[in-house]
């Protein structure tokens, strides 16, 4: 197997369950990946659970990229396990694949606005919230250092001990809190618009993209 000459942008690669099962063997499987990778869109049709399974690993520690897996079933659960992330749809089949995911939805439909907006503003958020915990408790703690060196280092209290104990429980807990869960750079609109505001090429600018889209 090789990867073709053209775009892949244009290339799409579909293999069922039983050539999936050569596919996976030990001496094709890193020509598997490459010629997988190579593609745009890469469709694993009526494969068994296990296979879905040994695919999501294989993609995450031979890529090194962070894998989301999507299902509605209980076949889907050993996907969820092997990825990073896991999305669960509640439907007809059942709950299995909710409760055993990190993050439910209703219907496939509201998987864009989760990747592409909510995506977008909690990554932007937790990355600033971490950066507002820093840049508090390092400003709480150069200020006792400086007031030492003041006092030549006597042992005074700088603070009042009712003061320390409510410095990070009531005096700094509201404003990260608002931080991390009202902060919106961009509106809902502008990403859904402009799917490149969540993508990690804006960090990552040498990575691959491909999408596995798994059917049972």
């Amino acid at each position: 197997m090789t990867v073709p000459s053209e775009s892949s942008d244009v290339l799409a690669l579909i293999i069922d369950g039983n050539s999936l099962t050569y596919a996976l063997e030990d001496d094709v499987k890193d020509i598997f990946l490459d010629l997988a990778i190579g593609c745009a869109s890469v469709i694993f049709c009526r494969s068994s659970p296990k296979k879905k399974a040994l695919v999501t690993r294989m993609v995450k520690l031979k890529t090194g990229n962070t894998t989301l897996a999507i299902g509605d079933g209980a076949n889907d659960v050993g996907m969820f396990q092997e990825a990073d992330i896991g999305i669960g749809i509640s439907g007809v089949e059942g709950m299995q694949a909710v409760m055993s995911s990190d993050i439910a939805i209703a219907q496939f439909q509201f998987l864009e606005r989760l990747l592409l907006v909510h995506g977008h503003w909690c990554y932007r958020r937790i990355s600033c919230m971490i950066c507002y915990f820093f840049y508090k408790n390092i400003t709480f703690g150069f200020t006792l250092f400086f007031y030492e060196a003041y006092a030549s280092l006597s042992g005074q209290a700088a603070y009042n001990d009712w003061f320390l104990s409510l410095y990070n429980v009531f005096f700094t807990t509201l404003p990260v809190i608002a931080l991390g869960v009202l902060d919106q750079d961009v509106s809902a609109r502008f990403c859904l618009q402009v799917g490149s505001t969540h993508s990690l090429d804006l960090f990552y600018p040498d990575e691959n993209d491909i999408e596995f889209l798994v059917l049972a």
